[in-house]
C-alpha cells in the first residue's frame, strides 16, 4: 500500500480558470487534497470540474471533444465523401460560446513556473510544423493553437472530430499527443458503466484496494456483503455477448446477485472505491457526488474517500448541490487534518463568479449545528 503523502506535492494546490464556458475568470487560492465544491446549479461547479480534466490531459483533442459530446454540444454536416457526420462544437467552450481571434482559455494550477501552463486559442499559421511533412500535406483550416508547459501544438480543428476528414488520418497519433499529462480518472453525474466497473476491477483484485472496495458496498449492506467478483468477457461471438458484469456474493443469498441490481448507491460507493484505487498519484473528479447515495451514509462516505485518497496520494474534486452530502463532507472533515479538505461554495459575483472557502471551524460549525453552507 502506498505510503500516506504530503499535502505539498498535490497536482493542483490552487486553481485559476480563465475564458472557460461561462467563468471569464475565477480564482480558487486553495484546494486540499479532497475538495468539495457547493453551489446552485448553473453557477459553473461542473465546469471547474472540465477546467481540472482539460489541464491534466494538456488539452488533448481526445479529452476535449469527449467532453462536449457528453454535454451533447455538437453540429451536423456532412464530410468530403458525402458522409453525415456531427462534429463538436468546440466554440461551446470558449466564454461566450464563440471561438473569435481573441478567445482563449486559459488554466493555471498556481504552481511556480516560467512558462504559462495551459493555453488555448485560435491558431494563426495552420500549416506550420509539425503538419507540414511529406506524410501531411500543408492545409489551410482553422485551427486551435494549444500550449502547455512551455511546448505549442496547433491542430486543425477537424482533427478534434470523430471521424476527421481523409487526409488528417494520415496524421501519425504521436504528433498529436500533449508533451506531458496527470493521471485523471473522471466520474458522474451518472453511475459507473459496467465497461469502467470491469477496467477498474481488473487492476485491484487480489490486492487491498479490492478489500477497500468491498468495505464500501458494506457502508449500505453491513456485514451481508460477502464478496465481488467480475465476470463475462467482451468478444462478440461469445455465448454471453453482453460484456462483463459484477456480481456480489450475499451472505444471506445462495448465489450471486448483480451489483446493479443493488441500486445505484452501491454502484456509485463501489465505483468511487474502485476509481480512488485506479488513480494512485494522480487526480479524481466526481460530479454530482450525492447522486445515489443516502444521506444516512454520507458521513461514512467521505470518511472513506478522504482516508483513501490521502493512502493512495490521490486529489480528489468534487461537486454537489445537496445539503445532505455537505453536511456528511463537514462531519468528515472536521476530523480530518486541516489541509486534507476544503469546502468551497460558488457564487455570483456581479458578472462574475467568485469561490469561498470554509475555514476549519466553519466546517466544525456546520456539522454540529446543521448551519447551511450551499
Amino acid at each position: 500500500m502506498p505510503r500516506p503523502s504530503s499535502i505539498s506535492n498535490l497536482p493542483l494546490p490552487k486553481l485559476s480558470v480563465k475564458g472557460l464556458r461561462g467563468i471569464a475568470d475565477l480564482s480558487i487560492p486553495r484546494l486540499g487534497r479532497v475538495t468539495l465544491i457547493a453551489g446552485k446549479n448553473g453557477v459553473g461547479k461542473t465546469t471547474v470540474l472540465e477546467a481540472v480534466r482539460i489541464y491534466a490531459a494538456g488539452g488533448n483533442p481526445v479529452v476535449l471533444r469527449s467532453i462536449l459530446l457528453e454535454r451533447e454540444e455538437f453540429s451536423a454536416g456532412v464530410d468530403d465523401e458525402g458522409v453525415e457526420i456531427s462534429p463538436p462544437d468546440l466554440d461551446s467552450l470558449f466564454y461566450g460560446r464563440h471561438l473569435s481571434s481573441d478567445s482563449c482559455i486559459s488554466i493555471n494550477p498556481g504552481k511556480k513556473t516560467k512558462t504559462k501552463q495551459l493555453e488555448i486559442k485560435r491558431g494563426k499559421n495552420p500549416s506550420q510544423e509539425p503538419f507540414s511533412s511529406e506524410n501531411f500535406p500543408d492545409i489551410d483550416e482553422p485551427s486551435l493553437e494549444i500550449q502547455f508547459r512551455g511546448k505549442n501544438q496547433e491542430l486543425p480543428i477537424p482533427l478534434f472530430w470523430d471521424r476527421p476528414p481523409l487526409p488528417y488520418r494520415r496524421l501519425r497519433r504521436r504528433e498529436i499527443e500533449p508533451p506531458s499529462s496527470i493521471l485523471c480518472l473522471s466520474l458522474g453525474p451518472s453511475v459507473p458503466n459496467r465497461e469502467d466497473i470491469a477496467q477498474f476491477w481488473d487492476n485491484v483484485a487480489l490486492t487491498n484496494d479490492e478489500d477497500r472496495a468491498v468495505q464500501a458496498l458494506r457502508l449500505i449492506y453491513g456485514e451481508e456483503v460477502d464478496r465481488i467478483v467480475v465476470v463475462g468477457n467482451d468478444r462478440p461471438r461469445s455465448r454471453y455477448p453482453r460484456g462483463r458484469r459484477a456480481l456480489v456474493k450475499m451472505r444471506s443469498q445462495d448465489g450471486p446477485v448483480p451489483l446493479k441490481s443493488l441500486g445505484d448507491g452501491a454502484v456509485r460507493l463501489f465505483g468511487v472505491a474502485l476509481a480512488l484505487a485506479n488513480s494512485q498519484g494522480g487526480l479524481l473528479t466526481i460530479d454530482e457526488a450525492e447522486n445515489g447515495i443516502h444521506h444516512s451514509v454520507q458521513y461514512d462516505f467521505w470518511k472513506m474517500v478522504l482516508q483513501t485518497a490521502k493512502e493512495n496520494n490521490v486529489q480528489v474534486l468534487a461537486t454537489t448541490h445537496g445539503w445532505d452530502c455537505v453536511a456528511g463532507f463537514a462531519q468528515a472533515a472536521a476530523e480530518a487534518d486541516a489541509e486534507e479538505s476544503a469546502l468551497l461554495r460558488l457564487e455570483r459575483d456581479g458578472g462574475g463568479i467568485r469561490a469561498v472557502e470554509y475555514s476549519k471551524d466553519d466546517l466544525k460549525a456546520a456539522a454540529e449545528q446543521g448551519i447551511e453552507v450551499r
